[in-house]
């Protein structure tokens, strides 16, 4: 399997061994554009994989900070406590650059970025950027995406 993701249409394809598209699913991607540049807060473009699966077995709206639980279960009341909070919730695909020099290694390294695919609050708007570099799913979306993809699994991120 392989995911590929389009920042132009705002979406991302789950494709089986030969290339064929299995499922599709609206996403969200930075609001700065792509770029690689740590700091940059842009979507990474280029060839990836799957580094870590975090989450497995956790609640959905599990919120995460720093790829850790902490405890909390995300609600319309939480996030109106914490309006500045970037959400990160139920799974996280932690996402590893395969390109030196572009997206690996250096300034330009998406896993020391912590770029991830993850949950979002429901009320977050799909189909258009939005996120401060990651790519932003719904949280049933990522649920099923979670189950189907072994980390190793080949993501690629295109404009």
């Amino acid at each position: 399997m392989k995911v590929n993701i389009s920042i132009a249409q705002q979406q991302l394809d789950l494709l089986d061994d030969n290339g064929h598209i299995i499922d599709q699913y609206l996403i969200s991607s930075a609001k700065n554009g792509v770029g690689q540049e740590n700091g940059s807060f842009c979507t990474p473009l280029g060839k990836h994989i799957i580094r870590a699966k975090i989450g497995k077995d956790q609640p959905i709206n599990t919120v995460f900070i720093r790829r850790r639980p902490t405890g909390e279960i995300y609600t319309p009341d939480l996030g109106k406590r914490y309006p500045k909070r970037d959400w990160i919730l139920t799974r996280i695909l932690w996402l590893s650059g395969r390109e030196p020099g572009f997206n690996q290694f250096g300034t330009v390294d998406t896993m020391r970025r912590y770029v991830y695919i993850h949950g979002s609050p429901d009320s977050v708007e799909m189909g258009k950027p939005g996120s401060i570099g990651c790519i932003r799913m719904r949280n049933c979306d990522l649920l099923a995406l979670f189950d189907r993809i072994p980390a190793g699994t080949d993501v690629e991120i295109k404009n």
